[in-house]
């Protein structure tokens, strides 16, 4: 069993919320969110928002805090084969509500499948937040090529949508 190794990210004024599944092996190393360098979710966020995103963590949050993002994961304790999705079972939630009671959320989005389903296992009955499902940022998810991920979060930038 692995337990979730860092916090979550996001401030007062956060009011868009993110979770993923469970970090990376590559994310669990350096202590933050996508961290894997073939990950494509901070390129995918620096084109839909057209800001750009230095490399090292304290730039990602300063990126994140100017956009109003916050990002957790819905796995808080798993089994996880190194950093595959399709291996996660013996799943506990992450408490949310620390966020949602520190923050403006308005939306929360689930990149990824697993992360989808584990939030609709754990949350959909609990949480009155819209929210909704975006493809996987994954370099295992090559189905989706950068400017398929580029359209699907797209949503993030509509003000009409948060």
């Amino acid at each position: 069993m692995l337990e979730h190794p860092f916090l979550p990210y996001y401030n007062n004024d956060s009011e868009i919320l993110i979770l993923g599944s469970f970090p990376s092996v590559k994310s669990r190393e350096i202590g933050f969110y996508y961290g894997h360098p073939k990950n494509r979710f901070w390129q995918v966020l620096s084109l839909v928002f057209e800001d750009k995103i230095g490399n090292s963590i304290e730039s990602k949050k300063e990126f994140l805090k100017r956009n109003k993002i916050a990002l957790f994961d819905v796995c808080k304790v798993c089994k996880i084969k190194a950093s595959s999705d399709a291996s996660i079972k013996d799943v506990v939630p992450n408490d949310l509500e620390v966020i949602l009671k520190n923050s403006a959320i308005k939306k929360i989005y689930l990149n990824g499948k697993t992360a989808y389903n584990l939030y609709n296992k754990f949350f959909k009955d609990s949480i009155s937040i819209p929210y909704m499902g975006l493809p996987s940022t994954s370099p295992a998810n090559a189905k989706f090529r950068l400017n398929d991920l580029v359209s699907a979060y797209k949503v993030l930038s509509k003000e009409e949508k948060c």
